[in-house]
């Protein structure tokens, strides 16, 4: 008697529209991720987009069917807002999948923020909310594509560490004298000598208040150091 009367009562809230609705909004924020070539796109946003709305739409459900009996008696306490508790946990554990760290470098933040909106917008839709769904997702896309763009006309911090491993008679004063030639901050300096190998061992963090990419300033940066014919064995340039 309770499945029959629950199928009627989940059809009724046209629950294939919430569906569709959330595969669609959450397939947009996908693309986008695809684009850029991230781990989770089109089809993973898609899925979680999906799944949040059947959660959302199981809630109503199960609220609609064991809240009250046929007279309108309650027979057990429901609250719909349990799974979507629950929901909101687990994407959680989705976005920090999503966030790798290599050496000094961590990627995967925008991902797990997307992932995490993608559930918001699926659940808006799987609770027929779907205004909030549309205007979240529209911000969502505003916030990726457009802002991305805006990022490039102002100046920023980035942080960058330099390590350099040069021929002992080196000139390390020359050497920074370069490096605060393009307005850059050094926040850390360290060096050792291998007396043994007659080298000396430099590493630089480094503060780049710049436009644009920092990889040219980057570049820009290692070409005047190699220009200066100093006694250079190896360099490395990492994201802090």
């Amino acid at each position: 008697m309770i499945m029959q009367s629950f199928i009627p009562e989940i059809l009724s809230g046209n629950f294939l529209i919430r569906l569709a609705v959330a595969a669609i909004l959450g397939s947009f924020i996908g693309l986008e991720r695809d684009i850029h070539g991230r781990e989770a796109g089109l089809r993973t946003n898609i899925l979680i987009s999906l799944g949040a709305a059947v959660f959302m739409i199981l809630s109503e459900g199960l609220a609609s069917v064991y809240g009250s009996g046929p007279a309108g008696e309650d027979i057990y306490r429901v609250d719909p807002a349990r799974i979507a508790a629950q929901v909101v946990t687990g994407i959680g554990f989705l976005g920090a999948g999503s966030i790798i760290k290599t050496g000094l470098t961590i990627r995967g933040l925008t991902t797990a923020a997307c992932i995490w909106m993608s559930a918001g917008i699926g659940m808006s839709a799987g609770a027929g909310f779907f205004e909030l769904a549309g205007a979240a997702t529209v911000l969502s896309l505003f916030s990726l594509i457009f802002l991305s763009k805006l990022e490039k006309k102002y100046s920023r911090d980035t942080y960058r560490t330099l390590e350099i491993i040069a021929a002992g008679s080196v000139d390390v004063s020359r050497l920074i004298k370069i490096i605060k030639h393009k307005d850059i901050k050094i926040l850390y300096f360290d060096q050792k000598k291998n007396y043994a190998k007659n080298e000396i061992f430099i590493r630089l963090v480094m503060r780049m208040h710049h436009r644009g990419s920092t990889d040219k300033l980057a570049h820009s940066l290692l070409k005047d150091i190699e220009s200066a014919e100093l006694p250079l064995k190896e360099v490395h340039w990492f994201h802090r």
